[in-house]
């Protein structure tokens, strides 16, 4: 395990750890907390629901389940992702307004899982009219390289009444 280290305002000290699974979209890396992963899967096709955005590629039925699948590339306005052997599904497990929900993102590979210090995470830096920004959570620095992180919840509540729809229930 590998340690990351910088600062979060506002954050108290105290060494707490958050461990995070890092993944990579191109050549960038981001992470998601761990306490949020239901499963990692293979790359399978999903079934494409009418008149959703591009970015939803549509649900899959996991164990009686129908989750949604993002393609986290489009979604924070990257190219569309090219499926390779390493192209896996991470199934993220939530708490929304709505309650229990499953979420999926495509990404292009997943990394490793790193021990984060709380206090460490510095917030994303403020743009206006970018793509996919309000789902950063924060930035870390590891050996010299960004962490993204992303903040689950925020893409999952964003995206939920697509997965609570009659449509997504039926498939």
């Amino acid at each position: 395990m590998q340690k990351i280290e910088s600062k979060k305002d506002g954050e108290a000290g105290g060494g707490a750890l958050r461990k995070v699974l890092t993944f990579s979209l191109g050549d960038e890396v981001y992470g998601v907390d761990i306490l949020r992963l239901k499963e990692i899967r293979g790359w399978s096709p999903v079934t494409r629901l009418p008149h959703t955005p591009r970015y939803l590629l549509g649900v899959l039925n996991l164990r009686g389940v129908v989750v949604p699948v993002i393609d986290l590339r489009l979604r924070f306005g990257l190219s569309a992702t090219q499926v390779t052997p390493l192209t896996v599904i991470i199934v993220l497990s939530l708490q929304t307004a709505e309650g229990q929900r499953e979420c999926g993102i495509v990404v292009d590979s997943v990394r490793d899982v790193l021990d984060i210090e709380t206090q460490a995470i510095r917030p994303a830096p403020a743009h206006s009219g970018g793509s996919g920004n309000e789902f950063i959570e924060g930035i870390a620095t590891a050996e010299e390289q960004m962490l993204i992180l992303v903040d689950a919840h925020r893409l999952a509540s964003h995206d939920s009444s697509y997965s609570s729809s009659p449509a997504a229930r039926a498939a």
